[in-house]
């Protein structure tokens, strides 16, 4: 593997592995997380764990942008360690202002920057910067790196459980219309991230039931034409062990499963879902991709 001149960005929504942050050279911008008047760094100074018991103890969580000057600073020391370009990949325009803040940065940066909308977020956003990270260190150009980092992330799957929308309505990343149907109806709601923003995929009667039946969508969406092979991730807040149940029942059940991850995610999107939330995030492999 030769050495990028393609520097790769990105934001704490994607809750990369850190081992593979490292092992890619990613920098990852971290979006900003008030709990009451208490504000910090995604990840670092607020953990998923702080969020989840502050959201269970009713207090006031809020969630921020990134500076654009925290851009500037990530695309300047990309530029001094010999980058000549940087792929800048970020969270949905639709759920977040934080492509912006990319935006007037990379207006001044010291090098080109191709800022990418992946539409997602999570793994799904992940899955999108590993490949442009991979295809950077292989030699390929910016502008490339770039388009395989959208076309990846917008051809991923996402879907989630939730324990209740509640939290997804207050932070305005879903209508009062649809939060009140787990609410009036006593179901436990199965979202889709669809056309960059959230979306309400399914009702379910239990969670039990539902969990099953992310399960099921999960392996169905993995399926493809020959040769098709996937990575699958599966995010949580809150809820290791039935997030590593699933991630083992999916590895059996996926023949051509390349990679598996399976994680927590941190304080902002945990503030939109709220804790026992579980993600299946999942990224086909066409053949000669």
């Amino acid at each position: 593997m030769t050495e990028s001149r393609v520097a790769v960005v990105t934001d704490s929504t994607a809750y990369l592995p850190a081992e593979l942050v490292r092992a890619h050279g990613i920098t990852v911008v971290p979006l900003q997380v008030t709990v009451d008047d208490d504000t910090g760094d995604d990840g670092a100074d607020v953990t998923a764990h702080d969020v989840a018991e502050a959201l269970r103890d009713r207090r006031r969580v809020t969630t921020s942008r990134p500076a654009p000057d925290r851009f500037a600073v990530a695309y300047a020391a990309a530029a001094r360690s010999g980058a000549h370009a940087i792929v800048s990949s970020h969270v949905s325009a639709r759920m977040s202002s934080t492509l912006d803040s990319a935006r007037l940065a990379a207006a001044s940066a010291p090098v080109p920057v191709e800022v990418v909308d992946s539409r997602s977020i999570g793994m799904g956003l992940g899955f999108g910067v590993l490949a442009a990270a991979e295809a950077a260190a292989d030699g390929a150009p910016a502008a490339e790196c770039a388009g395989i980092a959208a076309e990846r992330s917008r051809s991923t799957d996402a879907f989630f459980y939730v324990d209740t929308l509640e939290y997804l309505r207050r932070g305005g990343r879903m209508g009062a219309a649809a939060s009140r149907v787990g609410d009036v109806l006593m179901v436990k709601p199965l979202l889709q991230l669809r056309d960059g923003q959230i979306a309400l995929f399914e009702k379910v009667r239990t969670s039990a039931k539902a969990l099953a039946r992310l399960e099921e969508i999960a392996v169905s969406a993995a399926s493809g034409g020959p040769g098709t092979s996937v990575d699958v991730a599966v995010q949580h807040l809150g809820a290791a062990e039935r997030a590593e149940h699933l991630a083992a029942r999916l590895r059996r059940q996926l023949p051509r499963l390349r990679h598996a991850y399976t994680g927590e995610v941190g304080g902002v999107v945990g503030a939109h879902v709220g804790p026992g939330m579980i993600a299946v995030t999942v990224s086909r492999h066409r053949p000669g991709k």
